[in-house]
């Protein structure tokens, strides 16, 4: 008789264990109809020519049993500007009821994808028929992720949330020490995070519904290769290695993010066939996972956003006047281009001294937090918040919600170099972050995380 009330007791438990959360899936795909500029290097000068793989926009809404939801969308985009995304998260709210802290919106930075919006758009000189095509296709972008989030919602059903963590060793940190500079490059001595995170969805009996995982690098395995590949839409790495999970397990939606991979390459690329070799890496990573223990992710949600606002070095008019005669002079149109926008702001009255970066955080109880930061975030973000909130399992996100520009850490900064200098031409940026850079955002970020109970290791308000 005891032995039987036992198993009456664990009968009962199982389902309930599974009503902690219900979730959705939905997917759309986001490929061109048409040619169309590709985003992500400045040498390109015409529209695609083909279609490599398709693209993909994909969520998942979770909703735990206080009714506490979030909506995470991947999307296999190089980026979002702000005015795109607070769009999306606007209309959201009218159609949907989602809050702002609700909706967490990330991509897989591939340069093999379209321009969409103004992110990365002074980077090229546009016809007006190649500007009204990537206007058409952002208005298009916009509907479909409204459409994917509704497909979400509206599949919600009971699952089980699981973490798990991998490893893939493709990434490496580019920013090479050559002499007196530092060049995109091969640096085997530089800071890396080959952590592969796997969040799975599980169905109350057991069937994978969704995987969810990240990885911190750059989506330029094409970036060096010629011809007409150099021009055809493609995800990269990362969708390779989503495609090959949902090959490997039917019925299953696969979605990447990037995480900060913002000075890191994949290690060897400029050809497909290393997109090939690395995304299915990636996903024996994710697979090896999927095959051991991972642990369970309990409610309940917690969400808030914040924006840090990191100044940029001083400048001054003369600047970039002294700037736009050189770049004349040197026919340099995309340094012209950034000196004459600064100058526009000038005459204004309002030049440009900070940007806001968007900051995000979900967490799951005391069993997850995924901690979202906007623009090209260098990889020395993700390596210092795990080291200081290591006694959780933390999860942090580059380029989500809104990507301005890199985002170095300090030590990039001092360093110099692409990241944290010259790339600021391309994005329309005066020029690089003033040194207190980390600083602002490390403190902003202690603030967000404390806003959801989570501290820094070792003080006393760190247990939960």
């Amino acid at each position: 008789m005891k032995h039987a009330w036992l198993l009456l007791v664990m009968f009962i438990c199982v389902p309930a264990s599974a009503q902690e959360f219900e979730v959705g899936i939905g997917r759309v795909k986001i490929t061109p109809e048409k040619p169309i500029r590709m985003s992500g290097y400045a040498a390109r000068n015409k529209p695609s020519v083909g279609v490599l793989q398709d693209i993909w926009a994909k969520a998942l809404a979770i909703r735990d049993k206080e009714g506490h939801r979030i909506v995470i969308i991947t999307t296999d985009i190089i980026g979002f500007n702000r005015d795109f995304s607070d769009d999306l998260f606007s209309r959201a709210k009218e159609r949907f009821g989602l809050n702002r802290e609700e909706i967490l919106l990330t991509c897989s930075h591939t340069h093999s994808g379209p321009v969409v919006g103004n992110n990365l758009r002074t980077m090229y000189r546009l016809t007006d028929e190649e500007a009204a095509t990537i206007d058409e296709y952002t208005k298009q972008l916009g509907e479909k992720l409204l459409t994917v989030i509704e497909m979400a919602l509206q599949s919600m059903q009971p699952a089980h949330l699981k973490i798990g963590h991998g490893k893939a060793d493709f990434a490496i940190n580019r920013r090479e020490t050559r002499g007196d500079n530092v060049v995109l490059g091969v640096n085997p001595n530089g800071p890396i995070d080959h952590d592969v995170p796997v969040i799975t969805v599980t169905a109350p009996d057991g069937k994978l519904r969704a995987v969810l995982f990240g990885y911190a690098c750059h989506n330029t395995t094409i970036g060096g290769t010629t011809g007409d590949d150099f021009y055809k839409i493609h995800g990269d790495y990362a969708g390779v290695a989503q495609a090959e999970l949902e090959n490997q397990h039917p019925d299953v939606t696969a979605m990447f993010t990037i995480l900060c991979g913002a000075d890191q390459n994949p290690n060897p690329r400029g050809a497909v066939e290393y997109v090939v070799q690395h995304g299915k890496a990636l996903a024996q990573a994710v697979e090896q996972v999927l095959q051991g223990p991972m642990q369970e992710v309990k409610p309940p949600i917690r969400g808030a956003v914040m924006y840090a606002d990191v100044e940029f070095a001083p400048h001054t008019r003369e600047m970039f006047e002294e700037e736009l005669n050189k770049a004349v002079a040197a026919k340099d149109i995309y340094r012209e281009g950034r000196a004459r926008r600064m100058l526009e702001l000038y005459d204004q009255g309002r030049p440009m001294r900070s940007v806001a970066l968007p900051l995000q955080v979900v967490r799951f109880d005391n069993s997850l937090t995924l901690l979202a930061i906007g623009g090209e975030t260098c990889v020395e973000y993700a390596l210092r918040c795990k080291r200081e909130f290591h006694q959780e399992d933390l999860v942090v996100i580059g380029y989500a919600n809104d990507v301005m520009c890199y985002i170095p850490s300090k030590n990039v900064l001092l360093g110099g170099g692409y990241e944290p200098v010259s790339s600021m031409i391309y994005y329309g940026m005066p020029g690089p972050f003033a040194e207190n850079v980390e600083d602002v955002i490390m403190a902003a970020i202690h603030k967000l995380l404390a806003s959801v109970g989570l501290h820094p290791a070792g003080t006393q308000t760190a247990a939960n």
